[in-house]
């Protein structure tokens, strides 16, 4: 049974929709990544899905509890880092875990016992007694995972965890969110596509409110597999260009030139790499390089934001998008 549900989950303010019928299903113990452009809609399922905001239409539970209806107890589930975390600048580390171990209803009793954990599982015990206002940045943002997991949350929801870090920060806050695997069910969003597909067991990808997508990265891309674009290189054999063509699943070939060299780009309708390397050498080619272009995560998100858009994707690059 799913840990959380959303069915047609919408929120509009005045007459733009932030998101439109997202439905989805996410298991115990899953770490699930949210994926998509400036304004897809990611901030405003999580703030739901926290019951921090209410959806206009369709439902949403946490442990089946209505986030509309019984917000109480899906907060006293959930463990929330909105992309600033809560902090409260004139406090120390310690006293502010705490607070909010109290705010969060943990016992008396058990509040030094949960703070003493969280520090130490977000690795934080150098900063433990310096104010919040004078941390770094990647302090900063532990502390905020720290007091999402204060009161031992089935869910932790992640909003932009990564985003100004810096490269060893990436690595250790990738290292933390793997951790909380199998314990909590976390749920995060990311504009960086490499570390969507190392810490995310599935992925969902929206775009302009709806949900477009999702699954593993390879389910993802084999369902792409069917419009794939090619490179093939090549040496000798003067018909080769005509047996690329007669391929059956072929729907373009076009062939440039380097000093003996020819370099083949070919569209197909699904995988024939296999046909394709048969007929080049059937008709005297010398097969250099058979490759996919444009293959991963990057692939199939700016393949599908095209689509849905039906025009190329604006804001992206290098191995992320603009969030």
């Amino acid at each position: 049974m799913a840990l959380i549900t959303a069915k047609n989950l919408c929120k509009y303010y005045g007459e733009f929709a932030a998101i439109e019928n997202v439905s989805f299903a996410i298991n115990e113990g899953e770490i699930v990544g949210l994926l998509g452009l400036n304004g897809a809609g990611k901030s405003t399922i999580l703030k739901i899905l926290g019951s921090f905001s209410l959806p206009s239409g369709g439902s949403a539970t946490v442990s089946g509890f209505s986030v509309e209806n019984e917000p109480d107890q899906v907060r006293r589930r959930i463990g929330y880092l909105p992309d600033r975390p809560p902090l409260y600048d004139d406090m120390k580390v310690v006293p502010y875990l705490r607070y909010v171990a109290k705010l969060k209803d943990v016992p008396s009793a058990d509040i030094d016992a949960r703070v003493d954990e969280v520090i130490g599982k977000t690795n934080i015990q150098e900063v433990a007694w310096v104010p919040l206002g004078e941390l770094s940045h990647g302090f900063r943002q532990r502390v905020g995972i720290a007091q999402a997991l204060v009161h031992q949350p089935k869910v932790v929801i992640l909003d932009e965890p990564i985003n100004g870090l810096d490269p060893i920060q990436i690595v250790e806050m990738r290292d933390l969110i793997l951790s909380l695997r199998g314990r909590h069910t976390v749920i995060l969003s990311s504009h960086i596509l490499s570390e969507i597909t190392k810490t995310c067991d599935r992925i969902l990808i929206l775009d302009r409110g709806k949900l477009v997508a999702e699954g593993h990265e390879a389910e993802l891309e084999k369902k792409l597999a069917k419009n794939m674009k090619l490179r093939v290189e090549y040496s000798g054999g003067t018909s080769v260009e005509n047996s690329l063509r007669g391929v059956r699943g072929v729907s373009s070939v076009v062939v440039t030139q380097a000093n003996e060299k020819f370099v083949a780009k070919v569209e197909t309708e699904g995988d024939v790499r296999s046909e394709l390397a048969k007929a080049l050498i059937n008709a005297g080619g010398s097969l250099l390089e058979l490759s996919k272009e444009g293959s991963g995560l990057e692939a199939v998100f700016m393949k599908l934001v095209k689509t849905s858009h039906g025009s190329a994707m604006q804001g992206s690059s290098g191995g992320g998008v603009n969030q």
